[in-house]
């Protein structure tokens, strides 16, 4: 049975990794974590101004660890920050901890769906949202394909949908 499984989603910004993955723990019964909140919920500051104060590296450093805690967890459904697979430490421990699904998408959608959004530090530098999110996309889909037991497409369908496909999927391994 699924709910028995932990759920860990993984996937580029944008992705909708924190709302699919509300949909799921909610149609399972389950508890849901998004790293990026944990982290700022520990630390009482938001993402950007852990970025502006210890740089990527120690944000990086207090995702790994926020991502350990949560893995070590029974039930749950986590949503990763998408850089948290440049970690071979967190890569490992999500293929042993649970299920791992890489939510797909296209730049076209991460521009789209993130636009507005001022919270994501990496989005604040000098490169264009497109240029970033194709060096990202180079850097990090190979790892998200990696370690992935399940991937899927989230552009054309509604959360409620992808996290429909997602149970069925876990629930036919």
């Amino acid at each position: 049975m699924a709910e028995k499984r932990n759920i860990f989603l993984i996937g580029p910004m944008g992705a909708g990794k924190s709302t699919i993955g509300r949909q799921i723990a909610q149609q399972l019964g389950m508890e849901f974590f998004d790293s990026d909140q944990e982290i700022e919920k520990r630390t009482g500051a938001d993402i950007a101004w852990i970025f502006d104060l210890e740089g990527e590296d120690g944000f990086r450093a207090r995702e790994e660890k926020v991502i350990n805690e949560l893995t070590e967890k029974q039930g749950v459904v986590l949503a990763t920050g998408g850089g948290s697979v440049l970690s071979k430490e967190t890569r490992n421990r999500l293929s042993a901890r649970g299920i791992v699904v890489y939510l797909e998408t296209t730049i076209e959608k991460q521009m789209a769906r993130t636009q507005k959004d001022k919270r994501r530090p990496l989005l604040q530098g000098g490169n264009t949202p497109r240029e970033l999110y194709e060096e990202l996309a180079e850097e990090r889909d190979p790892l998200y394909e990696e370690i992935a037991d399940i991937t899927i497409k989230t552009d054309e369908q509604s959360a409620k949908g992808v996290a429909g496909y997602i149970i069925e999927k876990i629930e036919q391994i």
